[in-house]
């Protein structure tokens, strides 16, 4: 055998000059963006035929130079995305990463750990069985009596839960499935709740109809009572109530559920709790602020998203529960291919959870928490709650009708001082027109049980600051006016 077949393929594997230019062209990429993407157009109006034309010329039968391919994406990604780190970005739950993330994925992607069996990666499996342990005592767990697992997203935590809960309440689901129950199943959820909801009944086989909306209160929270009625009445209509979630930061309105009172009612009806608090949950690590959180200690298990309110880069969900075994019962399997230990006290994330095999998801959490340290998380979501509350108050101000009722920094709000101000031609006219403008981006969205249509901003953006804040405030007013005037 010649030492050249012996050799990594040079196409797959660059040869060390081509990867001392790659590297710092990437690396300037990188910083470029960082200290620009404030500079210039939050977001592009989206053009499909535009961008499909863009990657017309990849048939991939002519291939291109490294460094023409990186400039590519580098362009294309500046002109073609809606720039969620810009501090005027007002939007979803999808703020700037941090430094330490983009490093962590930056180590993650070389390294390229496979975290299935704990033998393969053990401080990488480690890591993030101590985060878990260490995220879980903030929201009340015992580090000690408690279990989880990092996960893609919030969805994949929220399906954990659904398949979880069907495990603890019926053993027999795992093996059996839907058939061994003897009824439906249902799982309750506010009007207001997360529809990944819908997709977990899907995948777990309950079908779309397990799913019953509980009604709300005034403030758009799960009403508790309503929710004992509910269960009640499915109970005497021959169906098996397993799961209710209590929301801890809604996606439309910021509305914490009232986490006490419905583990009250689960406890009494011999329900799981859920706690989706995928965003919301961040606030247990400021403690002026925590009480928020009152009673999510009592959930059976809980969602969290690190890539979220806490910036780790996508995606970086996280799964808990105070139930220590039912990870391991509801997802291992024997398989003699992977190299598992029975016998040895570790965690193999494959038999863990609902992945198999399993990036090293933790690290971007690891090294930004390690740097910035729960103090320094605290200050950054304690100054985003007060910018919320500014923005409230600067809204409210200037004549603008605040709908939601949340201490969280999520502000639906509509105009007030116009005949034509809660309707949703005027008020996706005033969204449209501030993002295509590509000053700020903001969204529309509609509240509550008789679907109210509201303007919504929110603050997780770190960069985001008080200039930012008013300036949202005046660049709306002069919107509306210019409305007006046409």
């Amino acid at each position: 055998m010649s030492n050249d077949s012996r050799q990594a393929p040079p196409i797959l594997q660059l040869d060390p000059e081509t990867r001392a230019e790659l590297w710092p062209r990437v690396i300037e990429a990188v910083e470029a963006y960082i200290t620009g993407v404030g500079g210039g157009r939050v977001a592009t109006v989206p053009d499909p035929e535009q961008v499909r034309s863009l990657l017309s010329v990849f048939d991939f039968a002519q291939p291109v130079t490294p460094g023409a391919a990186v400039d590519f994406i580098v362009d294309g990604l500046w002109n073609n995305q809606t720039h969620t780190a810009h501090p005027w970005y007002f939007g979803l739950f999808n703020p700037a990463p941090t430094t330490m993330g983009i490093a962590a994925d930056t180590l993650v992607a070389a390294f390229n750990p496979q975290l299935a069996a704990w033998s393969h990666s053990p401080l990488a499996v480690e890591i993030e069985q101590h985060l878990i342990r260490a995220f879980g005592s903030r929201f009340g767990y015992d580090p000690a009596a408690m279990d989880g697992s990092f996960t893609t997203c919030g969805g994949e935590s929220n399906n954990t839960a659904l398949l979880v809960a069907l495990t603890h309440l019926y053993p027999d689901y795992r093996e059996k499935g839907v058939r061994a129950l003897p009824g439906q199943p249902v799982i309750y959820v506010s009007s207001e709740s997360h529809h990944t909801f819908l997709k977990a009944a899907q995948a777990s086989g309950l079908g779309t109809e397990a799913v019953h909306e509980v009604g709300v209160d005034t403030s758009l929270r799960m009403d508790a009572g309503a929710l004992r009625t509910r269960i009640s009445e499915d109970r005497a209509a021959g169906y098996l109530p397993v799961m209710a979630v209590a929301t801890a930061g809604t996606t439309s309105g910021g509305i914490v559920d009232p986490m006490a009172q419905l583990a009250d009612v689960a406890q009494e009806e011999g329900l799981w709790l859920h706690a989706d608090a995928a965003w919301g949950g961040a606030i247990a690590l400021a403690p002026e602020r925590a009480w928020v959180l009152d009673g999510i200690d009592r959930a059976d298990s809980i969602t969290f998203d690190a890539h979220k309110w806490l910036s780790a880069p996508m995606g970086a969900g996280m799964f808990f529960t105070r139930h220590p075994d039912i990870l391991t019962r509801t997802f291992a399997v024997n398989t003699p291919y992977m190299p598992i230990d029975p016998e040895a006290e570790t965690i193999n994330p494959a038999m863990h959870s609902m992945q198999w095999s399993h990036r090293f998801i933790g690290l971007k959490v690891f090294l930004a928490l390690a740097v910035a340290g729960w103090d320094g998380y605290a200050a950054v979501i304690e100054r985003q709650a007060m910018l919320g509350d500014r923005l409230r108050a600067g809204l409210a101000a200037d004549g603008w009708e605040i709908v939601n009722d949340t201490p969280l920094p999520v502000i639906c709000f509509a105009d007030s001082t116009s005949a034509e101000g809660t309707t949703v031609d005027y008020l996706k006219g005033i969204v449209d027109t501030v993002n295509d403008a590509g000053k700020a981006w903001i969204s529309f969205t509609r509240i509550g049980p008789d679907f109210r249509p509201v303007i919504r901003a929110c603050i997780s953006n770190y960069r985001t600051g008080p200039d930012e804040v008013d300036g949202l405030v005046r660049l709306l007013g002069e919107t509306r006016d210019g409305m007006r005037i046409g």
